[in-house]
C-alpha cells in the first residue's frame, strides 16, 4: 500500500484528500486542482470555450469552398499521373481503369470584403465570410473514415488515446459545476449517414474517466437514466448518493484507485444535471426569431439546427468543450443530390450560430471550428455523367473554417493545385490544427501531458506547429 501511495500523482493525491471533506467539496476541489500548479493556462487565453462542428464523412471541398473554374476544360479526362503521383487509393476506386476529372456542378462567387469563394450550396455561410477564416490546405495521412476521425480527434489513428475534448477538460477543468465540461451531440440529416461514430471520439483514453465527453441523446431524455425512478424523491436520491459516496471513500482510502474519486465526482455531476439539463434543453422561452434564424429544422430535437441552438445555450453556461457531429457527408455516388441535402441541414444553422454568438458577445471568447476528417477526390468514383458523379476519400487536401476567440476573421490560409488534389502553399496538418486550438485556450500543446505506460503523452504526440497566420 505504501508503494502504491508513492506512485500516486499530485492530482490523485488532492483528489483523494478531498474525500475526507465531502462530495460537494470534492467536486470543487477536482475542478480547482487542475489549475493548482499555476501552470495551466500557460498564457492568457483568447478563448474560454470551443464549439467543434464536426462534419463526419468528409465534405467535398471542391463543391463547397475550393473553387477550381479551370477544371471544366478537363471534364471526363483522366487525372494526369503527374498530379496523382502514385497516391494510394481506397478499395472503392483502386479497381477503376480510369480516373475521370469531375468539375463541380455548383456555382461559386466571391463574398464579403475578404472576397472568399463559396459555392451556392452555402448561401448563409457566404454572408458571414468576413467573420470566419478558411484553411484550404488541411491534410492528414489516414484515408479511411474511422482512423481519420480517430486521428483528427485524438492525435493517433488507433483507438486508446484521449480525445481533444478530454485533453481540454483535463487541462482546464470545468467552469459550470452543474454541467459536464465536455458535451457531445450527434445528428443525422436528410441524407442519412452510414458511417458509425464510436464513443472513443469523445472518450478519455488513459485519462481519468471524469474527463470523457457526455453524449446527449436525441429524444425526450437527453441523458439516459438521469431522472429518478417513480417513488424516489430528490431527498432520497441525495441521501443515497451520500451513503454511496461514503462506501466509495472507504475503497478509495484502501486501494488508492484514482478512478474511484472520478466515480464519486460523476455521480455528483449526474445529481446536479437532474436540474440543469431539463432547463438547458427547454427551448420554450426562446423567442420566435431564434428559430427563424436557425432554420426550418430548429424546433426538431436531434437535428443539427436544434443542436446548434443547444450549443449556444451551453456556451452561455460556460461549458468548456461542445462538439456537434453531423453524419452523412460520405458521398461516393450521387454527390450533387446528396451534398445539397447536407448543405440544407448545416448551412443556415452554422451561420446562425456564428451570428448568435456575436450578437450575445460570446464569439470573442468562443472558438468555433467547422470541418471533417478529410476531403474528396477531383476524379469521379464510378461513372461520370453530365449531372452526376461521386468522389472518393481524399486526405491530401481539404478545407476547414474557424471563427471566434483567438482567430483573425476574413482570411484564407493555404492554396491547393489546379485540381484540388495537392497542396500548393502553406500546408496545415491535423496536428497543427489541434495545437492551434489548444493555443487559443492558453495551452502550450507541448506542455499538456499525461504519463501513461511509462512515458508522457500529449495530444499532438511529437508533432504540431501553430498556424500563426490565423492567430489574432
Amino acid at each position: 500500500m505504501k508503494e502504491l501511495n508513492n506512485l500516486l500523482t499530485r492530482r490523485h493525491f488532492f483528489s483523494r484528500f478531498g474525500l475526507g471533506i465531502g462530495t460537494a467539496a470534492l467536486v470543487s476541489l477536482l475542478k480547482n486542482d487542475l489549475l493548482a500548479d499555476g501552470q495551466i493556462p500557460h498564457f492568457a487565453p483568447k478563448a474560454k470555450r470551443v464549439i467543434y462542428l464536426f462534419q463526419a464523412g468528409g465534405p467535398s471541398q471542391l463543391d463547397l469552398w475550393d473553387y477550381k473554374p479551370q477544371l471544366e476544360k478537363y471534364r471526363a479526362q483522366n487525372l494526369p499521373d503527374s498530379v496523382r503521383g502514385g497516391q494510394r487509393l481506397t478499395g472503392m476506386t483502386s479497381f477503376q481503369s480510369s480516373f475521370p476529372v469531375a468539375p463541380s456542378l455548383f456555382k461559386f462567387a466571391q463574398y464579403g470584403k475578404s472576397g472568399a469563394w463559396v459555392s451556392d450550396l452555402m448561401p448563409h455561410t457566404s454572408k458571414i465570410v468576413d467573420q470566419i477564416s478558411f484553411i484550404k490546405s488541411m491534410h492528414t495521412e489516414q484515408i479511411n473514415h474511422d482512423p481519420a476521425q480517430t486521428f483528427a480527434l485524438t492525435g493517433f489513428q488507433l483507438a486508446g488515446r484521449p480525445s481533444l475534448g478530454a485533453w481540454i477538460s483535463y487541462g482546464l477543468g470545468s467552469v459550470n459545476k452543474n454541467l459536464p465540461s465536455f458535451i457531445v451531440m450527434v445528428s443525422v440529416g436528410r441524407n442519412g449517414g452510414d458511417q458509425p461514430l464510436y464513443d472513443r471520439l469523445w472518450g478519455s483514453g488513459f485519462l481519468p474517466s471524469r474527463y470523457q465527453g457526455v453524449k446527449f441523446h436525441n429524444g425526450p431524455d437527453p441523458v439516459l437514466y438521469l431522472s429518478n425512478p417513480p417513488g424516489v424523491s430528490k431527498q432520497v436520491r441525495r441521501q443515497f448518493l451520500d451513503d454511496l459516496s461514503q462506501l466509495n471513500e472507504i475503497n478509495a482510502n484502501e486501494y488508492g484507485d484514482p478512478e474511484i474519486p472520478s466515480r464519486i465526482a460523476r455521480y455528483e455531476m449526474a445529481f446536479q444535471m437532474q436540474s440543469s439539463v431539463p432547463d438547458l434543453t427547454d427551448l420554450s422561452k426562446e423567442p420566435e426569431k431564434t428559430f427563424e434564424k436557425y432554420g426550418p429544422d430548429a424546433r426538431k430535437p436531434g437535428t443539427f439546427a436544434f443542436n446548434c441552438i443547444l450549443a449556444r445555450r451551453l456556451a452561455e453556461r460556460d461549458v468548456r468543450f461542445i462538439q456537434l457531429f453531423h453524419r452523412g457527408w460520405d458521398q461516393h455516388g450521387g454527390l450533387p443530390k446528396n451534398i445539397a441535402k447536407q448543405a440544407l441541414d448545416t448551412d443556415q444553422p452554422s451561420a446562425a450560430l456564428i451570428q448568435d454568438l456575436a450578437e450575445r458577445g460570446l464569439l470573442d471568447d468562443t472558438l468555433v471550428i467547422w470541418g471533417g476528417e478529410f476531403g474528396r477526390t477531383v476524379y469521379s468514383q464510378g461513372k461520370l455523367t453530365a449531372d452526376d458523379y461521386g468522389r472518393d476519400h481524399h486526405p491530401r487536401c481539404f478545407t476547414v473554417w474557424l471563427a471566434g476567440g483567438g482567430v483573425k476573421p476574413g482570411l484564407t490560409i493555404g492554396r491547393t493545385d489546379d485540381f484540388s488534389y495537392n497542396i500548393a502553399d502553406d500546408p496545415v496538418h491535423a496536428h497543427d490544427l489541434n495545437a492551434t486550438i489548444l493555443h487559443c485556450l492558453g495551452i502550450d500543446h507541448t506542455r499538456l501531458t499525461y504519463k501513461s505506460q511509462g512515458r508522457n503523452f500529449r495530444l499532438t504526440d511529437v508533432h504540431g506547429n501553430l498556424i500563426n497566420q490565423i492567430l489574432s
